[in-house]
């Protein structure tokens, strides 16, 4: 005797004959990668915010960015862009680095960058010159910060170029109002991400702590020469056991290799690269 299948059977059927077929695609969408520098570094850090009553106006603060890589959790390569573009973030406005497109839809929860010396492919990015580049070039910088600092009827200039490469790894900020590791990636969507420079970073009293505060009058106290020019090279002269406490702490943490206010301003300068604002990425040498 046969049986027969009721409807309810059948529709069962075709569900089940559906589910053994492929997986339907997530989707996919874009990533834009931007970077900013603030108005602190567009504008100026202004004397209030400045322990001792110093401000900064920056007229060049150059940056070489690139070595972007967007990897899943099981370390999957999504996307990478191995070279690099200079741009000085002087010039107002958000300045566009590089769109990875057609990514797979999901949470890519590993993205970094790189700050390092340009190369020979290194690109011409918004604001910054063709002179710009080969100043870099030649000297080896990644970074490069130029302007004044004043207090009062006081001025001191200074001219500083940085030349070790560091990765930034493991980036998480603020999308949404919630702390989101790396990039999400929708069906259609577009995640535009910008790499924020922290320029008042230079300024810090502190290598490490999340209280560190800005202060001027210690590397001020570095021109001895009084040209009113604070150089690098006098920096590396101050010793931080020289440094008067009234002018600041100037605390190193764990970082027991650094002795005098060059090498201090110099590991400064390597936390400068923040993700999505004042989202965190793990400082580190490049691979």
């Amino acid at each position: 005797m046969k049986r027969s299948f009721g409807l309810t059977n059948l529709f069962l059927a075709a569900a089940l004959l559906a589910g053994c077929g492929a997986e339907e695609p997530a989707g996919r969408g874009d990533v834009a990668i931007t970077t900013w520098g603030e108005g602190y570094i567009e504008e100026e850090i202004p004397a209030s915010d400045f322990e001792d009553g110093w401000s900064i106006k920056f007229s060049k603060f150059l940056v070489v960015l690139g070595g972007v890589r967007i990897a899943d959790d099981a370390g999957a390569i999504g996307a990478e862009s191995k070279g690099t573009k200079i741009v000085d973030h002087v010039s107002p406005g958000v300045k566009p680095l590089v769109t990875f497109g057609a990514l797979e839809a999901k949470a890519w929860t590993k993205v970094s960058f790189e700050i390092r010396p340009p190369d020979e492919g290194t690109e011409l990015g918004d604001g910054a010159t063709a002179a710009d580049l080969d100043a870099m070039k030649q000297g080896g910088y990644a970074l490069w910060a130029e302007g004044e600092a004043t207090q009062g009827a006081v001025t001191k200039t200074f001219r500083w170029g940085f030349g070790v490469p560091t990765a930034y790894v493991e980036c998480k900020g603020d999308k949404d109002g919630r702390e989101t590791p790396g990039v999400l990636v929708t069906n259609g969507g577009i995640d535009n991400v910008e790499l924020t420079i922290h320029g008042d970073h230079l300024f810090y009293d502190d290598l490490q702590s999340p209280t560190a505060k800005l202060r001027f009058n210690a590397l001020a106290s570095a021109d001895v020469d009084q040209d009113g020019e604070v150089t690098l090279a006098e920096l590396a002269m101050k010793k931080l056991v020289d440094i008067d406490p009234t002018e600041g702490a100037y605390g190193t943490g764990s970082a027991g290799d650094v002795n005098d206010l060059g090498a201090f301003v110099t590991d400064l300068s390597r936390t400068v690269g923040h993700f999505r604002g004042e989202g965190e990425c793990f400082a580190t040498d490049p691979q």
